[in-house]
């Protein structure tokens, strides 16, 4: 853990930042879908949540998205919100490391089978190492890192960090 890119208190500040640019590009919207990817990206999401139940009276909704993360296809993507509880809505897909875009992409095409008023991304950290055409509307730092590194992100009471090994 020598290679830490962020720190506790940086996270928290960048997650703030998230939220307040989700807050100003949904700042007319009565309810809000924060759909976190299960995992890493169900925990920033619950962060962002937390933050924007601060800072706006619209209605925070955490939905949890649940994916086989190594083979999408498989087994498709669930959500723990019914279609007619997102349908017509502001949803932000959020996932904590966007490496190959594969995660994102999949959750992206689930919501895009439903009418939203807008679908937008949120991560962490954007690496740059796409193979599908998904970019991160929101993000808390991009990295250009090698193929052989691999960003970790932990979440823990206190002492969230990021790191490459």
């Amino acid at each position: 853990m020598d290679n830490k890119i962020l720190s506790h208190q940086q996270i928290q500040h960048k997650t703030r930042r998230i939220a307040y640019q989700i807050y100003e590009a949904n700042v007319a919207e009565k309810e809000i879908v924060i759909a976190g990817i299960e995992g890493g990206g169900l925990h920033f999401a619950k962060k962002i949540q937390n933050i924007l139940r601060k800072i706006t009276e619209a209605d925070i909704l955490l939905c949890k998205v649940y994916m086989n993360k190594s083979n999408p296809l498989a087994s498709g993507v669930t959500t723990s919100m019914a279609e007619q509880d997102y349908k017509n809505k502001s949803v932000v897909l959020v996932d904590d490391v966007l490496n190959s875009g594969t995660t994102l992409i999949y959750g992206v095409h689930h919501f895009l089978k439903t009418p939203l008023k807008q679908l937008k991304t949120a991560v962490l950290v954007n690496r740059n190492h796409k193979k599908y055409p998904v970019k991160a509307d929101y993000k808390g730092i991009s990295l250009s890192t090698s193929l052989q590194e691999h960003v970790h992100v932990k979440f823990q009471a206190k002492n969230d960090m990021v790191y490459l090994d």
